[in-house]
């Protein structure tokens, strides 16, 4: 055989290799990507939106080039997957996974989780493509864990919103689409909004709600059309066109039919067809040459050290081998999945039955839960807000003794609510620890001086053992380790009398950025028996009845740092002895953060402000309530007016202009998160403030999503309600004035 002919084989053999290897990407940003590189991704996102996708194919193309280049790994991985994104938006899913592979193979030799988190982003979007929609959602909430972007999310919540209108669930549905309308993101924000009004408008079709269905449409054609979305625009009109249908509006229709013809008759786009798919079939061979001319210099390289015909051969057979072995694979793989499909078939749907099962009772029990801890908390807020109101107005020594014990009962009976909602809300999945500087010591102290007046109750000294080798700066939650502290130390001030209760945090060892930090709880107390100890961790144990009687509590303080330390990969472990006391003590893994200078301290101090004369506006459906935050509020020279429901805020809102509104949430009709999303459409500024005794399945997210500024859960502590009023008032005036 000539070697110009075994040089022919090679390069097709090559060429089917790399077409069945496969690539696939769509968008990144780290901090190591040149500046060149985000001007490249920047100007490939505004093009892909205004639907000139051949334009962004070829900036696209000189990006991927760049970065190969300046051997750029991660950007190149980016440009591949943006390559991949724009494939699927011609629909060539063929090509989109060329791309698509070749990113697999690079993520294989380096670390690299947002690359990942895209990678499996559009991997749900070709699952759901093809149908696959419980995988697609399974894949977007392992994409989730490896990346918190913002413009990132509000794409996953794009999706997720198209898959559940699939789906049918058209409640969620609407919730991620609502999220969209009002967002803030930094890159996209007119797009995504287009989208999620397009979202609307095919779910209000589904649902049959028409009227609504057109509206959604023609905010989303206004959108599109003054940011030059053609896709979009296109969508809306034919959209529009069905939604007039159902309701008869003829007149209106024929608009939307002359711009579709105007749209699919002009000769731009018959060119503009022409031209993506030339520009997607010339990137893509190049990007195969490529591919080949390397595996030629490879090839060159081999036959300059050793003999040419002999490398050949070795080569030709190798390869041949490979491909038969492949074939028998794939024949052998193809009477496997005829076999087995059926059973395939029979087991997806025993565990979809089975799946369906286990979400319905989970979603009974939040249900219950949900409902159960508003119920109470609602009475809750009458109880404490009277109490506040009452002991404020000079009441007698008698009075002021049955007051108190009156408050007492009220904040323990929330603590117990509170406990119940913090461990189901842990077995729901409902928390996840965040990952923000702060200072560990200002925490410990914190947690430690709030805690002082039960320790000298008790006739108790707390000490704080800290190991000052410890960096400044750590990276972690300190939310929930303040709790797992507050329930540690609050638990043994609870069996310790006379004595001394002591909060030890040590260094194990420091590796670069990774510090190993060991912590203890260590008391002088009642102590806990070896058979008690096995269960001192489970729901509403303390050891005995006969504690429980004598000490008070839920029993659930442990169980709650038992949980908490999980979502950390972390164990407590306890140590005691009847009499002598008990020491619990965890390790935690943290990020360091060495380069950050320690700021100035300083004290968060309560802000007096001057409210009289302000005028406020309360959305609050319960009748007892509407009394006692009129009251608070009066109490402090404010006026205010009332709405009962969400419609009446909306409406009241529209007419009166109020310096800050108090919404509920959960009111009959529409909720106050959809009021507060109504009201944002035609009010960017006045403060928000949900005021709601919150349950299991809210989300704050979801509050800010809408539009509100802060949360206040009821019941609450006046001086928290007062100065949240105060900041979002004053301090926002501030702001705006500076501006």
């Amino acid at each position: 055989m000539k070697p110009n002919c075994i040089h022919n084989i090679i390069k097709a053999l090559s060429l089917c290799l790399v077409l069945a290897s496969g690539i696939y990407q769509m968008q990144a940003q780290t901090d190591s990507i040149p500046k060149n590189i985000n001007s490249y991704f920047e100007e490939a996102r505004t093009l892909e939106n205004q639907d000139r996708l051949e334009l962004a194919l070829v900036v696209l193309n000189k990006a991927a080039a760049y970065a190969e280049k300046k051997d750029d790994i991660k950007s190149l991985i980016d440009s591949y997957h943006k390559l991949a994104h724009l494939y699927l938006q011609l629909g060539k899913e063929d090509s989109a996974e060329v791309f698509w592979g070749r990113s697999k193979t690079l993520l294989k030799d380096i670390e690299y989780p947002y690359g990942d988190a895209i990678f499996k982003f559009l991997e749900a979007k070709m699952l759901f493509r093809k149908g696959n929609h419980f995988q697609a959602i399974f894949m977007l909430e392992e994409a989730k864990q490896l990346n918190n972007d913002r413009n990132f999310f509000n794409n996953i919540l794009l999706l997720e919103g198209d898959i559940y209108v699939a789906l049918e669930k058209f409640e969620i549905a609407s919730k991620n689409y609502n999220s969209l309308i009002v967002n803030t993101d930094i890159y996209e924000k007119e797009y995504l909004a287009t989208k999620a009004h397009l979202g609307m408008a095919s779910l209000n079709y589904k649902l049959e709600a028409y009227a609504e269905s057109a509206s959604n449409g023609e905010e989303a054609l206004k959108i599109a059309t003054s940011n030059n979305f053609f896709r979009e625009i296109k969508l809306a009109n034919e959209q529009l066109i069905q939604a007039y249908k159902k309701t008869k509006d003829y007149a209106k229709i024929v608009p939307r039919y002359e711009s579709l013809a105007a749209i699919k008759d002009s000769v731009y786009t018959i060119n503009k067809l022409k031209t993506e798919a030339k520009t997607a079939e010339k990137i893509q061979f190049t990007f195969m040459s490529d591919q080949i001319k390397k595996q030629d210099q490879e090839i060159e390289t081999l036959t300059d050290e050793t003999n040419r015909s002999e490398i050949i051969v070795i080569l030709v057979s190798a390869f041949l081998i490979i491909i038969s072995l492949l074939a028998v694979s794939l024949y052998r793989n193809n009477q496997i999945k005829l076999k087995t499909n059926d059973l395939l078939q029979t087991k997806n749907t025993e565990l979809q039955t089975a799946r369906d099962a286990a979400v319905n009772a989970m979603e009974t029990k939040t249900n219950f839960l949900s409902t159960v801890s508003h119920e109470l908390r609602t009475p809750l807020y009458a109880v404490t807000g009277l109490t506040h109101l009452l002991l404020e107005e000079n009441p007698s020594k008698n009075q002021l003794e049955h007051l108190k014990a009156l408050k007492f009962s009220g904040d323990y009976l929330l603590n117990f609510i509170n406990d119940i909602l913090q461990i189901n809300k842990i077995d729901a999945d409902k928390l996840e620890p965040l990952n923000v500087d702060f200072r560990l010591k200002r925490t410990l102290q914190e947690v430690i001086d709030s805690l002082k007046q039960s320790a000298k109750a008790n006739k108790t000294k707390i000490i704080l053992d800290y190991d000052e080798s410890i960096p400044g700066h750590l990276m972690s939650d300190p939310i929930k380790l303040s709790q797992i502290f507050m329930n540690l130390v609050g638990n043994a001030l609870k069996f310790t009398k006379n004595g001394e209760v002591t909060v030890i945090a040590k260094m194990l060892k420091k590796e670069e950025e990774e510090v190993t930090l060991y912590f203890e709880v260590a008391d002088t107390g009642i102590g806990i028996s070896k058979e008690k100890q096995e269960n001192i961790f489970e729901g509403f144990e303390q050891g005995s009845i006969q504690i429980n009687r004598e000490y008070g509590g839920t029993g659930l303080g442990l169980t709650i740092v038992k949980s908490l330390l999980g979502l950390f990969d972390s164990k407590i472990n306890l140590v005691s002895e009847e009499g002598k006391g008990s020491s619990f003590f965890f390790e935690l893994k943290m990020k360091s953060k060495d380069s950050l200078v320690d700021d100035i301290p300083f004290e968060i101090t309560q802000q007096d402000f001057d409210f009289k004369g302000l005028h406020l506006l309360i959305v609050e459906d319960n009748k007892i309530n509407q009394v006692i935050t009129k009251k608070m509020l009066t109490k402090k020279e404010m006026t205010s007016d009332i709405a009962s429901n969400g419609m009446e805020a909306v409406e009241l809102a529209e007419k009166n202009n109020y310096d800050l509104i108090l919404m509920d949430i959960h009111m009959p009709g529409i909720s106050g998160e959809e009021a507060t999303i109504r009201i944002r459409k035609f009010d960017k500024n006045t403060p928000i403030i949900a005021l709601t005794a919150i349950s299991l399945d809210d989300s704050l997210e979801s509050f800010y999503a809408a539009g509100c500024n802060d949360v206040v859960t009821k019941p609450f502590k006046p001086e928290i309600f007062y100065q949240k009023i105060g900041e979002h008032i004053f301090n926002n005036n501030i702001k705006n004035t500076g501006s």
